[in-house]
Formats: structure tokens, sequence, C-alpha cells
């Protein structure tokens, strides 16, 4: 075996928990769309009631596109498949670049292979080989789960090759933020605002007809263009395979530049030392993931903000009686108002919180990986005090995160002409957190027990549990088995009074998940990468 098969196969096999759990939510989300669209609406008429009330609503663009035919089902699924899967592909292929570059080198891996027989060149063809092979496994089981939905052989594959196009291009846009920063984070962070700006070309185009000509200033508006189901355009192919070669050619020149261990953008020297945030050990954490604090409440505000503004769209006038009393079965309150259209958006910004809580706790194992908290511990710090100011930090960063989302959903919805209640709002954003907290809790335990598997564990059952939310219903799940998830018992708030019963047992748990994470973190030995 060559060493560039050596390595491709080993990248393969340290990517396979995020691939396999990719994988899931792109089969699962493949295959209920196209399910439940026949489910909810089986008949010509069904769906040309459905077809005219939601069509113009600018606020779903925001997260599947523009449709262009929901009269079948194929044109339903390339309007919600394509939309969701495309987002979900882009976010996998900047992980899967900055890890399988970055990391390795950030971690020491790098130079130890570079050692051997193996040359830069072909340690970089070996790990593009595993992102490919990891992107075909995408493209595999979300074309079967599209045929096992019922839909066409042909026009499954097409739509399945358009929702995953984007990975193509962000894996570039990863592997070369891996060659401009030094850190991982680093290249991380270049790499999410890189996502952020991809994300609001498409959010502008799809909701401002006079602007939809930025659609192909964007990956994710390629995967628009493509058309799965309706008009099929494959030549806009061109435009992520060449953006992709493009940008991986770019970040193996850079990389031939510099030298192992370093970026481009690298930090530059200060006249004056920077103090602040060294008072303790909490305070130190708050200043490492001070610039990813900041990009997460950029985010979150900026799409709240969004959100409230485009509120004003929501009507009931155009929606059949019969539509309106399926939709109200889904959530028992009436989506085609500002509030219930809001009350249901904000639960996005509970998904987002929660996983901001799980990557806070993710960050120290970090720590604990690169044996940097052996020298912390080695000093005068208790490890329930290190690990119980982590959990802290999490918890104060999803409360401004939770803050940000009301305030600014208020704003944008105030701007339009929507009269909604400030402190609702903020009642909305408080809302998020007892889930956050549960999800904290047991973040925090999985790092205590198993430090390396914690982390993909944490999203993996987020992601289930958020996506069993959504479609358990609609797959006639019974509902004591719906109600495992906690989402399931959020409130729609604005649109419904706040659940305190529920709230109060998710903050319990995960309370006590946090308590038994301190007690079972002091008896296990530290582990490095």
């Amino acid at each position: 075996m060559s060493p560039a098969s050596a390595l491709a196969r080993r990248a393969l096999r340290d990517s396979r928990t995020r691939t396999l759990t990719f994988g899931y939510l792109f089969a699962a989300v493949a295959y209920i769309q196209p399910v439940a669209y026949r489910h909810s609406y089986p008949t010509a008429l069904d769906r040309e009631h459905f077809a005219q009330s939601f069509a113009g609503q600018a606020a779903l663009r925001i997260f599947y596109g523009v449709p262009h035919d929901l009269l079948t089902v194929g044109g339903y699924s390339a309007w919600r498949v394509a939309g969701v899967l495309s987002i979900l592909a882009a976010v996998w292929g900047l992980l899967a670049a900055v890890r399988a570059l970055r990391t390795e080198e950030e971690a020491g891996r790098t130079e130890l292979v570079l050692a051997g027989v193996a040359t830069r060149v072909g340690a970089y063809g070996a790990a593009l080989a595993a992102i490919a092979a990891g992107w075909t496994a995408l493209f595999a089981v979300t074309c079967a789960a599209l045929i096992a939905a019922g839909l066409p052989a042909g026009g499954s594959a097409y739509l399945a090759l358009a929702a995953v196009s984007p990975a193509a291009v962000f894996v570039g846009a990863g592997a070369l933020t891996a060659q401009l920063a030094s850190t991982r984070r680093l290249a991380l962070e270049l790499g999410a605002a890189a996502f952020a700006l991809a994300f609001v070309l498409r959010v502008v185009a799809d909701t401002a007809p006079s602007l939809g000509w930025l659609r192909w200033a964007t990956p994710l508006g390629w995967a628009e263009e493509l058309r799965p189901f309706d008009g099929t355009q494959p030549l806009v192919l061109l435009a992520p395979l060449g953006a992709s070669a493009a940008l991986l050619a770019a970040a193996g020149v850079l990389m031939r530049r510099r030298d192992i261990g370093s970026g481009l953008l690298s930090a530059r020297e200060r006249s004056k030392p920077r103090l602040r945030l060294l008072s303790s050990t909490t305070a130190q954490a708050l200043r490492s993931e001070l610039g990813s604090l900041v990009a997460w409440l950029t985010g979150v505000g900026a799409f709240a903000l969004i959100l409230g503004a485009i509120a004003h769209t929501i009507n009931s006038t155009a929606i059949p009686a019969d539509l309106r009393r399926e939709l109200a079965k889904l959530g028992d309150v009436q989506i085609a108002t500002p509030a219930g259209y809001l009350g249901f958006c904000f639960l996005l910004f509970v998904l987002a919180i929660s996983v901001f809580c799980a990557g806070t706790l993710a960050a120290a194992r970090h720590e604990e990986a690169d044996e940097r908290l052996e020298t912390l511990l080695a000093l005068p710090v208790g490890r329930g005090r290190w690990l119980g100011g982590r959990i802290a930090l999490a918890a104060a960063g999803a409360c401004a995160l939770a803050l940000t989302a009301g305030l600014a959903a208020w704003v944008g919805a105030a701007q339009s002409g929507v009269a909604l209640s400030f402190w609702r709002m903020l009642e909305a954003g408080a809302n998020c957190l007892p889930a956050a907290a549960l999800f904290l809790g047991a973040s925090a335990l999985a790092y205590a027990i198993v430090p390396r598997a914690g982390s993909p564990i944490i999203y993996s059952l987020i992601a289930v549990a958020f996506l069993w939310m959504l479609f358990g219903s609609l797959l006639g799940a019974p509902q004591w088995l719906i109600d495992l998830s906690p989402f399931e018992h959020v409130a729609l708030v604005p649109a419904q009074p706040f659940r305190a019963g529920p709230a109060a047992a998710m903050v319990a748990i995960g309370a006590a998940a946090a308590a038994g994470a301190l007690a079972m973190f002091r008896r296990r030995d530290l582990l490095g990468a």
C-alpha cells in the first residue's frame, strides 16, 4: 500500500463519525420530505391550495429558497430537500477540510507524517481523497433515500447532486483558510464568515426579486439554479466545479510556500501586552472564546433581525381553512401570523443555542487534548473549579445569545410595522434556555465520561431530537415517542404561553447532569489527543 493510500484510509477512518452523523441527517431529510408531502397533500386540489398559499411567502424562502413547482412531489422535494441539505453540505465541507488539514497540523501529526516517506503534495492529495470519499457517501445516501421515498432514480440522483454540490466549494474554502490561519479555530472562523456571506447573499436574492441576480454569486444559489425536477440546468454544475478546483489549487500553492505549523495570517507582535481576562481560569476561557462568542452573537442577531423584518409577510387570508387546520395540528398555533411564524422560527434558535453549548464543552476537550490542561491543573486549580467555570461560561453565553435573538427579532418586527410586545419577544428568547440547559448538562456529562466521543454523541443527539420533533408526527409515530424529544416541550412563544413545568424539568435534568459531570471528572484521568 502506498503512503498516500494509507493516509487517505486513515483520514477517512478518522472522519467516520462526522460523515455518519451527516449521512443520517441527509437520509432523514431526503426521505421524510417526499413522504410527508404525499401524506399531507394527497389530492391535486390540496396541492393547488398549498402552492397558492406558500409560493409567495418570503419568510419561507429564507430557509428553502425560491420554489418552482409545488404541485408535484418532485418539485416540492427539490425545494425543501435541496434548500436544507445545501446548507448542511456547506457546513460539512468546511468542517471536513479544516479537520483534515489544519487540525492534523495543529496537533503535530502532519510533521510526523512528513518525516516519513510522504510528501506534502501526497499528504494534501490523500486528505482530499478521503474528503471526496465522504462526499460520495453523502451523495449516495441522499440519492438512496429519495429513491426509497418513491422519486424516480434519475431525478433523485440529480437532486442529490444539487443538494451536496455546495460541499465541494466549501471544501475548497476550508482548505484555503487552513493555509491562511495558524490555528484550527481561526480557520473555522474564517470559513464561517465565508459561509455567512454566502447564506446572506442567497437570502437577499431569494427575498428581494430585484436582486435575484445575486444568486449567481453564492454556491447556495448555484444549488437552486440547478432546478431539479423543474427545468434542469446541468451546466450550472460548472460553477461549483470551477470554484472548488480554483480554491483547492490556490490552497495547494499556498501549502507549498509556508512552513509547517504556521499560517500566512500569523499573529502580529504587539507593542503592549494584553493582560485582560487573565485573572482566573474562567476569565482565560472567556478570553480564548471571545472571538467565537462575538461571531455567534453577530450571526444570531442578524438572522433574528431578518426574521423579524419579514414577519409581516405572513398572513392567514390567503391560506385555505383546511390548510390552516392542518398547520394548527402541528403546533396547536396559527403559524400564518407574525407571532406564530416567529414562534416556530425560534425553535431554530433553541437548536442553535444548544449547539453553542455543546461547542463550548468541545473547546474544553481541545484544551485537554492539547495537554494544556495538565499544566493548568498542576497549579493550585481544582478540577471542579475548572470544569464548573466552563459550564458557567457556556450558560452565560447561551443567555447572551437568547437575549440577542429576542431583542433583534423585536427590532426587525417593529421596523416592518408588526406590533409585538417587547417583553414577549424577550420571553421568546428566554424560552430557548431550558432545552439549551438540558443539552449543556448532557454535554458536560458526556465530556466527563467519554471525552473523546463526547462531542459527536451530543451533536448527534441534538440533531436527532430536533428532526424527530419536526417529522415524528408526520410519520405517524405515537405521541409518547415524540415526547422523548426535548424540543417537543418547548412552547412556541410569543404565540403560546411559556411552559413553566417542562422548562423547570429540563433545567433540573441539565443541572443534575452537570453535577454528575463534575463528580465524574474529578475521578478520571486526563486523556491526550
